[in-house]
């Protein structure tokens, strides 16, 4: 547990009476979520905790039961379902699902651009989450990477309805606007109303963001973004990455119209155009889990979006009702009809804006165009240092060669630059591209003879892919390495590596790991054998071998055969047992006509008990007539054999 978490005086306690506070997921402008257990459910669940200094503000009070109220309305499977709302003392907190994953902003933000289809996937469920929300009159206000969870367990979820408000009261009711700057609808820029199509344009936004890695408007103060936002259009995607599909271009410049009776009325509407885009490309969304058996909140997060108190405007009129039974228009059609919207725009614009444009203008062209601008850092990752350093000469600054090992990034490309991507920074000033060197080779230590435990300890600080331990019997004590096989990322043929060896970053690499000793058998009946042996996990043929032993009486095991194919045994292996015969039978010699002495000591040599009537001292003088049992008989050893004489 971190500092921060330890000094956090939540963390273990029960609030309520029903709600054990366990750690901090987030937090964010208004509140902070834990992860907390429901006692009486006994379920994990995440709690939202309004901050402290906002708690005696009616206003923010109110605005915190109306996400409970606003989610708590929406049955869908892609929105963070609420449980519960209420207060214990000075907190106020709402009952969120728990769903362990990662926003949308940490996807990108690993990924930078998404490809075509996991942008469809993603959008088609927010977009139904968001078209239930619209459907129960509900605005969100606040779309974003940041409130589209990804669930592990594929679910997709759109949450934090922290700044929803009813359609029919899209105002702020004297009370200041708060939105994210970069995703900000140009009519809460001008006139601070918002409606359903005020998502859609958000949705724009985020839509251009997952397709290109990066957003459509940046400047160094909020104002020049907002200044944007109400003046720009938004560029297509396919400017930025060519391999956009025009259905989607199209789709992001619709969703992003300056005036919003030229958007989709509402997500329904969106969703149906998206579908049609789907099927026209062929790509199917990925499947989503919709299952409630395990439940998260969607986390608050700082992530240092800029963000714009706003003042109030006049109330927006209500969006135009959305029609899905409409064949929707086809992209020719739709870009003409834009375009001579376009050309009617004009003086109503300019007055709005005029007064936003002179506080920004002096900032903005000083620091943007003027003699103090800084330039930004650009992104040259994934290319070789030529490439890299001629695309940073270009652009005014200084390259310098850097090296960096990377499992992830080919050997000759470049991994990142520092300063990073998109810094602004002095003319000429120095920008080191780090080009990867590839993956680190490491010497790894003898593996063999330490625990499980202690060979996955020594093996993690060289970054390699862990795979399951496989376990087998050995003559070494249980849970004890005895070796360790390596497969390497490049393909190469793996290798052992118990007694230590090189590898590089990113190989894969098992320890094979003792069971102790296959179980002693030997002298117990088949039935006790396979018992014993099945126990450990190994399985017993039925269809067992025989020998004949001296020594283990019949019917007793004497041991079991190899192993096919060699090596040790292993749990699940068919093991065939060796039974005794008892000892091996021996064909009584034939000594008729042998002097008595030599046929006493051929029968005791053959393993046979001889027993004549004649004293041993006087054996010289008789001749064998014969035996009982006859010569060529087959008897158990020391048997014994009557031997009949003539002197």
């Amino acid at each position: 547990m971190t500092t921060s978490q330890q000094a956090d005086p939540l963390i273990g306690r029960l609030v309520d009476g029903r709600y054990r506070v366990r750690a901090r997921i987030a937090r964010g402008g208004m509140a902070t979520v834990y992860v907390a257990t429901d006692l009486r459910l006994e379920r994990r669940i995440a709690l939202k905790v309004m901050h402290g200094h906002l708690s005696d503000d009616s206003v923010f009070q109110s605005r915190f039961i109306q996400e409970a109220r606003a989610a708590a309305r929406l049955a869908d499977p892609h929105v963070v379902n609420v449980f519960d709302q209420g207060q214990d003392g000075e907190l106020a907190y709402l009952v969120m699902e728990y769903l362990p994953g990662i926003t949308l902003r940490e996807l990108m933000r690993e990924q930078r651009r998404l490809t075509v289809p996991q942008t469809i996937t993603i959008m088609d469920a927010v977009l139904s989450g968001l078209a239930a929300a619209h459907r129960a009159g509900i605005v969100h206000r606040d779309v974003k990477p940041e409130n589209v969870l990804l669930a592990e367990d594929g679910r997709i979820k759109i949450g934090d309805f922290g700044l929803a408000r009813a359609t029919t009261a899209n105002t702020a009711s004297g009370a200041q606007l708060m939105g994210t700057i970069a995703y900000l609808a140009p009519e809460l820029v001008t006139r601070g109303t918002a409606d359903a199509r005020s998502d859609i344009y958000a949705l724009g936004i985020m839509l251009y963001e997952m397709l290109t890695g990066e957003q459509p408007y940046k400047g160094e103060q909020p104002m020049q973004i907002a200044f944007q936002h109400a003046t720009d259009s938004v560029p297509r995607p396919s400017v930025r990455n060519p391999g956009v599909p025009e259905q989607l271009d199209e789709l992001v410049l619709w969703a992003t119209e300056k005036t919003p009776d030229e958007r989709p009325n509402d997500a329904q509407e969106m969703l149906d155009r998206l579908r049609v885009i789907e099927r026209e490309l062929g790509v199917v969304p990925a499947p989503t889990a919709t299952t409630t058996a395990k439940t998260t909140a969607l986390p608050l997060r700082d992530t240092g979006d800029q963000t714009l108190v706003l003042p109030p405007g006049a109330t927006a009129p209500a969006p135009a009702p959305t029609t899905t039974t409409d064949a929707p228009l086809d992209n020719a059609t739709l870009l003409r009809r834009r375009t001579a919207q376009r050309r009617s725009r004009g003086a109503l614009l300019l007055t709005l804006v005029l007064l936003l444009a002179v506080v920004a203008a002096g900032t903005g062209w000083w620091f943007g165009s003027g003699p103090g601008s800084k330039l930004s850092v650009p992104d040259v990752a994934g290319k070789t240092w030529e490439v890299a350093a001629a695309a940073i000469t270009k652009d005014g600054l200084t390259p310098v060669q850097g090296s960096e090992n990377s499992v992830k990034v080919p050997a000759g490309q470049a991994i990142r630059t520092d300063p990073a991507a998109g810094t602004r920074v002095d003319k000429k000033a120095k920008v080191t591209v780090m080009i990867s060197a590839g993956p680190a080779k490491h010497d790894l230590p003898k593996l063999d003879g330490m625990t499980e435990e202690q060979g996955k300890k020594a093996l993690a600080p060289f970054h390699l892919q862990l795979q399951d331990s496989v376990a087998l019997f050995s003559g070494a004590d249980n849970g004890i390495v005895i070796n360790a096989e390596v497969t390497p990322r490049s393909g190469a043929a793996g290798y052992e590596c118990g007694e230590g060896c090189s590898v590089f970053e990113g190989d894969q690499i098992r320890l094979l790991v003792s069971l102790g000793p296959v179980p002693d058998v030997s002298g117990m009946t088949v039935g006790d054998a396979t018992g014993k042996l099945t126990a450990v996990g190994l399985k017993v043929n039925p269809d067992s071998n025989s020998s004949y032993s001296d020594s283990v009486p019949k019917d007793r095991v004497i041991g079991y055969g190899d192993r096919d194919g060699g090596g040790n045994w292993r749990p699940g292996d068919t093991i065939t047992l060796n039974v005794s015969k008892g000892p091996e039978p021996i064909t009584v010699p034939n000594v008729v006509g042998a002097n008595l002495a030599d046929a006493m000591k051929t029968l005791t040599d053959a393993g046979l008990n001889p027993q004549t009537s004649v004293p041993e001292v006087v054996w010289s003088l008789f001749q064998v007539t014969g035996t009982d049992p006859k010569a060529g008989e087959s008897v158990e050893k020391n048997s014994t054999v009557r031997v009949k004489v003539s002197g």
